[in-house]
């Protein structure tokens, strides 16, 4: 196979809201998934990115989202796993239920979800986001019980409450202890809240915010590649 970094979808928006068309989307989806499958090679193993638009790379070259970056990380050891953006810009985790079982018709071996922090800017339920989650999960595990997963943690700000600050944070832990997964306790450490990190709009990492997200999946993923 040539290409080492597949993203199945490179939809941004304006904002984190998104007005796209979802059965469009849907459809799009399957119909790379399927090109996908005829394309897998023997000994190859695919890592799938499922989040919002931290995961598309919204407002960056295809080459400077994180995804990419690890792709490159895993290409210089000379492991043979193929990096699969499946980001898509103004995802909550209902969207990412909803569109969930055309993405796994690709088969994955490691299952990083990144996911929760439009419903947060979005002020929706902690217990809607979590139920969401864990459905998107139960859904994973269930295409192949011996997928490996990885979920990437979010935090909300002080402004949001002390009740729901940590309501929403603790779902993460909470989860990756459910379904025997690794974490990432925070994927935006060291970059949300940094100007330096961010693009203009204060939310997308910028490319060095981008590198900076791209170490703290890395610091936990290393340990799956083998």
């Amino acid at each position: 196979m040539t290409l080492r970094y597949i993203c199945l979808f490179l939809i941004t928006c304006l904002s984190f809201s998104c007005g796209g068309n979802e059965t469009k989307v849907v459809k799009e989806a399957a119909t790379k998934n399927a090109k996908l499958d005829t394309e897998k090679s023997q000994g190859e193993k695919y890592i799938l990115f499922y989040g919002n638009s931290l995961t598309a790379g919204y407002g960056l070259d295809e080459e400077d989202s994180f995804p990419y970056l690890i792709q490159q990380e895993i290409d210089s050891l000379e492991k043979d796993f193929i990096v699969v953006n499946a980001g898509l810009s103004g995802e909550t985790t209902s969207g990412g239920l909803n569109r969930i079982d055309w993405v796994l018709k690709q088969d994955v071996d490691i299952f990083v979800l990144e996911l929760g922090g439009n419903d947060l800017l979005r002020g929706l339920s902690v217990d809607a986001t979590e139920d969401n989650l864990r459905n998107i999960l139960k859904r994973v595990v269930s295409k192949n019980p011996d997928i490996q997963i990885i979920i990437a943690g979010m935090m909300a700000p002080p402004n949001m409450g002390n009740d729901y600050t940590t309501k929403f944070g603790a779902i993460f832990p909470k989860l990756a202890k459910e379904f025997d997964a690794g974490l990432i306790p925070f994927l935006l450490e060291g970059v949300a809240g940094v100007e330096s990190m961010n693009q203009k709009d204060g939310i997308h990492p910028n490319k060095a915010g981008a590198i900076k997200v791209a170490d703290n999946v890395w610091a936990i993923l290393k340990t799956y590649i083998n």
